[in-house]
């Protein structure tokens, strides 16, 4: 009878007992040399998590002054990730976590679960991929069907000739597709098998194409934070995999990443990706970070941070790797959570010359930083060497005090020239375009 009083009580303690001192701006951990502080060691991790409320009716977003928010689509569950057919119809995928028997024990995990139940991460999984029409291209989706159903957590989609490639939490499945058709009732085949299993900590899987069609990259993040489950359990993980598609087999491109999300290839082919990096070193570590991928090229995790920074947690320690390690391209602030990505060369009649080339990025929030951070839509600017230049932010209000009406996710550049945006605890899509 008293345990839900126990549990909050619980969480109080978390927050105040490690609480830090006041922590700098997460400014501070911005742009191409951000600063690292020295890390701070607590007992138990902050949580500050942001009561997940639905937005209320009329209620929406903040577009950047000069743009306007449109409610593209409502009445989803727990929408994740987006992908545009060539035809214009919008995937989204409905997802949450697979059962993981494994992952989150001891004292630790019971307060993650509490902290993540908290933040609208604790509901239950749709498995299912909606499809949505703007036949008149108003901006609103005035069709959505279930397009496929049954599936295991999907998250990442790629259209390659007829095929429809849908990554789950435990590996990529294909089925054939026809345009224009709102339901697929065709039986997935299994293509490649991907990291899962029964503590499967970082469970979304998101894949892409190279502009040929012959290659699939697909992001597996970590296991664990710091490998407190062991490096066994970290085979094949926080990597980003490079499969061909003719024959179906895949190797390790890139690792070091603890957990790549969102990918997407730049104008010139260049790979990028945004990794959600490391907890519980302080406030402002670790910077999450937009990057160029590199074939072979080795990031970082577990044995450092924004490349040679040994982390020092990680025992042994593996000094050959660590003096391979190649820092990141950009920090994205520490614990914003960044996941969605869409790299844009500046062509998108719909949000206009504010925003040239660069990388729209969907921060889905902290929930473990004092103040917060994240929680909103962001575009980092791309000089001739790659990102640079200040962060400009382009969707926010998802915060309002302590309550979170929504988390960003998955972005994405429609055909029309509107930013897409995958809220997960508002259960809609919002699109973006110039006023």
């Amino acid at each position: 009878m008293k345990r839900p009083y126990l549990v909050s009580l619980a969480l109080m303690v978390v927050v105040v007992a490690c609480a830090s001192e006041d922590a700098a701006p997460v400014s501070t951990g911005f742009g191409p040399s951000p600063q690292l502080p020295a890390p701070e060691s607590k007992l138990l991790p902050t949580v500050k998590v942001a009561k997940a409320e639905i937005w209320l009716d009329g209620e929406m977003p903040t577009p950047a002054a000069g743009y306007a928010v449109t409610e593209f689509a409502r009445g989803l569950d727990h929408p994740r990730w987006l992908y545009e057919l060539p035809n214009g119809d919008v995937l989204v995928a409905e997802s949450n976590a697979p059962p993981r028997p494994d992952d989150g024990g001891g004292i630790r995990g019971f307060f993650m679960k509490q902290a993540m139940s908290r933040a609208g991460a604790g509901v239950p999984s749709a498995n299912r991929i909606s499809l949505l029409r703007d036949a008149d291209g108003n901006g609103v989706a005035e069709l959505k069907t279930a397009y496929m159903t049954g599936l295991s957590s999907p998250f990442g989609m790629v259209l390659i000739d007829n095929a429809l490639y849908v990554a789950n939490a435990d590996g990529i499945v294909r089925v054939q597709y026809k345009s224009g058709e709102t339901a697929n009732a065709a039986t997935p085949e299994d293509f490649f098998a991907l990291p899962g299993g029964p503590i499967n900590h970082h469970w979304t899987k998101n894949i892409v194409a190279n502009a040929e069609g012959t290659k699939i990259y697909a992001a597996v993040g970590s296991n664990s934070n710091i490998v407190e489950n062991g490096m066994e359990a970290e085979t094949g993980r926080a990597a980003i995999w490079e499969i061909d598609v003719a024959i179906g087999k895949g190797r390790v491109f890139a690792s070091g990443l603890r957990n790549p999300v969102g990918m997407d290839f730049a104008a010139d082919g260049t790979l990028y990706t945004v990794v959600y990096e490391r907890d519980e070193l302080g406030d402002n570590l670790v910077p999450d970070y937009l990057t160029s991928v590199k074939d072979g090229a080795f990031y970082g995790w577990p044995y450092s941070y924004y490349g040679q920074t040994v982390d020092t947690r990680v025992e042994p320690s593996d000094p050959e790797l660590v003096a391979r390690a190649i820092a990141p391209d950009y920090a994205l602030g520490a614990h914003t959570a960044s996941l969605g990505l869409d790299v844009s060369d500046g062509a998108a009649a719909g949000m206009g010359v504010a925003f040239g080339p660069g990388a729209f990025i969907g921060q889905h929030g902290s929930w473990n930083r004092d103040p917060r951070s994240g929680y909103e839509v962001i575009f980092i600017p791309f000089g001739a060497n790659g990102p640079q230049g200040e962060p400009q932010k382009v969707l926010t209000g998802f915060l309002q005090g302590d309550l979170a009406r929504g988390r960003p996710v998955g972005v994405k550049l429609d055909q029309r020239g509107g930013l897409l945006v995958a809220d997960d605890v508002g259960n809609r899509i919002w699109r973006v375009t110039k006023e």
